[in-house]
């Protein structure tokens, strides 16, 4: 089964993203478990973490279904010592807020060399971060999110990816999360079939579909490898439809949260029925 939803605001408490998932008939969803642009957040109140449970119990949704995000303010490859014990403690942080809500995923950019030291010294850096939460937190799943590259933010590749699995001690507890838009806008051509499939063939041997545990399906206002990170609507801008056709028509994304962070939320409704009519019977 596909399962497909939008990154929904959490605006009054998370207890309210189920039913704005519900709302524009979503069986999947992403949220901000605090403010993403702040690093202080209040702690999750026991009648709100309560509530989210049970508005996803009555909702139908599993923790596979959802897929929270960190804040972008975290940097696990910060080449300086103390922004990147913030950038931990605050990650680590986040994890806990989704152990809480029952949650089994953080998604989340790996971070940035900044230009100050090497990008393989920067990547080691963010595995390191990883371990270093995971060895403090249980059940939570680290997904990385593949980056369009824009300036030196790491993950553009599939290299990176497979880079930073390895260097994570329990492969039990890291995954990938992959944009459409990113990739595209790192090189990776998504506009035929047969590119997907080449594509989708070099993520597998490179990285492993074992490691996907979710994607941001978005289309593209960037150019092809531009590396610029400029999100569209599913059926406008340079990407194209064959992506979509390919993801709705292959059972290995099958299972996973499937969450469009296209730019008009008032058609997420309308993009998510279209998704659904491209699978074939």
């Amino acid at each position: 089964m596909k399962f497909i939803g939008a990154h929904v605001s959490a605006a009054g408490g998370v207890e309210n993203t189920i039913a704005r998932a519900q709302a524009i008939g979503a069986n999947a969803f992403a949220l901000f478990t605090k403010n993403q642009r702040q690093w202080q957040a209040a702690p999750l109140s026991e009648a709100s973490i309560r509530a989210f449970k049970a508005a996803c119990d009555k909702g139908g949704f599993s923790p596979e279904q959802i897929l929270p995000h960190d804040s972008y303010l975290i940097n696990l490859g910060h080449p300086d010592p103390d922004a990147l014990a913030k950038s931990r403690d605050a990650f680590l942080d986040e994890i806990k807020r989704c152990e809480q809500l029952g949650l089994c995923y953080l998604n989340f950019h790996p971070g940035s060399h900044l230009k100050q030291i090497p990008e393989s010294a920067s990547l080691k850096l963010v595995s390191e971060s990883i371990n270093w939460a995971l060895e403090r937190s249980q059940g939570v799943t680290a997904v990385i999110e593949n980056t369009a590259g824009q300036g030196t933010n790491l993950g553009w590749s599939f290299e990176h990816l497979a880079t930073l699995i390895e260097g994570v001690e329990d492969k039990s507890r890291v995954g990938v999360c992959f944009d459409t838009c990113h990739a595209f806008a790192a090189g990776y051509d998504l506009r035929t079939p047969e590119s997907c499939a080449a594509v989708f063939a070099d993520f597998d041997r490179i990285v492993g579909f074992e490691y996907l545990k979710g994607m941001h399906i978005n289309g593209a206002k960037c150019t092809f490898g531009s590396r610029v990170d400029r999100h569209h609507s599913l059926r406008e801008g340079n990407l194209g439809e064959a992506v979509f056709h390919h993801i709705m028509n292959d059972h290995r994304f099958d299972g996973i949260p499937l969450i469009l962070e296209t730019i008009d939320e008032t058609i997420w409704s309308d993009e998510i029925r279209w998704l659904r009519s491209l699978a074939r019977a």
